[in-house]
């Protein structure tokens, strides 16, 4: 609030991203959705020809080619030096930073001559080991002070902030999901029902195939998300059931060798990168995410969203993302195949508590994540943080 009481006018903002894939750009996607809605002016620096760049552009934001790779490297001063250029040219009254790597850039081109934000989306300390993540550690630490605020998508993930070290103010703000978008039954329209029925058929595998519970893992096939922790549990699953089948859906840089792991079995599938995955989460009986490390990941929410119960591993956000009296049944320790197995063919055996659990999960991110309270709560922090400035080190704009 202004000091005469009134609301304080939300300002220009420019998203600086990377990556232009996956949760983020999901994330990025629906805050700029609503931001625009509002009447914000919005900009945003990503790498072209992601799927980020192509979403915002069509939702209306504009779009400014940022050629960063995900990773720090030789060309990190170059990219430093393209994201203040354009910075100088959007001239924001505040940087929105996603990610480690947009997180580094922009808060070494301002060094707080404006209000930056900076959104993890889950530490990239906890990405690595050693050396690498004692850096890691040590950069988030300085880069606090030319920080605004920092924005967590969990109170977990705002905790190992703090005990890695990083002192800066601080806001949790849930992940959201469209709960339209992100339903039990497709919305309505020809188009809608055809996709659906599409995903449910790929997810059937061969004609005339034989019917089971389908488990369906929705996420970018990395280390992260733990898909060969979640080979490394199916051999288990059938042993339990032997009627069910895997959808892996996405693609990233371990599909070949998940694929290796795989190899021949007529259980699992591998569905690639889709444009839509509502369709695969309402195929799917049970929808699992092994991560080994999260903000608050967003496919778990989707999927409940979806109706659809789920078993995630106990990191960051994986607690509060699920209604409460859901951790029993759904939440295994992280990188424990056992456990894993264990969970899925309790749920894949139990077709009413699978139901029952769907129904809670439903209204629960309907009570809790839907997208438009987090954009409203990020339009609320924009607007506290209009005009405010950073304490320390209020150099120009890096050239």
């Amino acid at each position: 609030m202004r000091p005469d009481g009134r609301r304080a006018a939300l300002p220009d903002v420019l998203h600086a991203v990377q990556p232009g894939d996956g949760g983020v750009a999901r994330v990025v996607t629906d805050l700029v959705r609503g931001q625009l809605a509002a009447g914000l002016r919005v900009a945003v620096a990503c790498p072209p020809g992601t799927e980020l760049a192509a979403a915002v552009r069509a939702e209306g934001a504009d779009t400014y080619d940022w050629r960063a790779g995900r990773e720090p490297g030789p060309r990190l001063l170059r990219e430093t030096r393209e994201l203040a250029r354009l910075i100088r040219t959007v001239r924001p009254a505040l940087v929105h930073a996603h990610s480690a790597k947009a997180g580094l850039c922009a808060r070494l081109a301002l060094r707080g001559r404006i209000p930056t934000v900076y959104q993890p989306h889950a530490w990239s300390f906890e990405a690595v080991e050693g050396t690498t993540a004692a850096l890691a550690r040590g950069w988030e630490r300085r880069a606090a002070r030319w920080t605004a605020r920092i924005v967590c998508v969990s109170e977990a993930e705002r905790r190992t902030g703090e005990s890695a070290g990083v002192r800066a103010p601080w806001s949790v703000i849930h992940n959201g999901v469209d709960t339209v978008r992100f339903s039990p039954q497709p919305p309505a329209g020809p188009d809608a029902a055809n996709s659906a029925a599409e995903g449910g058929a790929r997810v059937g595998g061969e004609a005339g195939g034989p019917p089971g519970p389908v488990v369906v893992c929705v996420g970018r096939l990395c280390r992260q998300k733990g898909q060969d922790v979640l080979l490394a549990a199916w051999p288990a699953v059938l042993a339990t059931v032997p009627d069910a089948r895997l959808v892996l859906v996405g693609d990233g840089p371990d599909a070949e060798a998940l694929r290796a792991v795989a190899g021949t079995w007529p259980s699992v599938r591998f569905a690639g990168a889709v444009a839509d995955t509502a369709p695969w989460y309402r195929a799917a009986d049970v929808v699992v995410l092994p991560s080994r490390w999260e903000g608050m990941a967003l496919a778990p929410l989707e999927a409940m969203a979806s109706g659809r119960p789920v078993v995630v591993c106990d990191v960051d956000g994986a607690r509060e993302s699920l209604p409460p009296g859901h951790e029993e049944p759904c939440l295994v320790p992280s990188e424990d195949p056992a456990a894993l197995a264990a969970a899925l063919g309790r749920l894949l055996g139990r077709p009413r508590l699978r139901h029952s659990l769907g129904r809670e999960a439903r209204e629960h991110v309907l009570s809790r994540f839907d997208v438009r309270r987090t954009g409203a709560a990020v339009a609320e922090l924009y607007r506290e943080l209009a005009g405010v400035r950073c304490t320390e080190h209020r150099e120009p704009i890096a050239q």
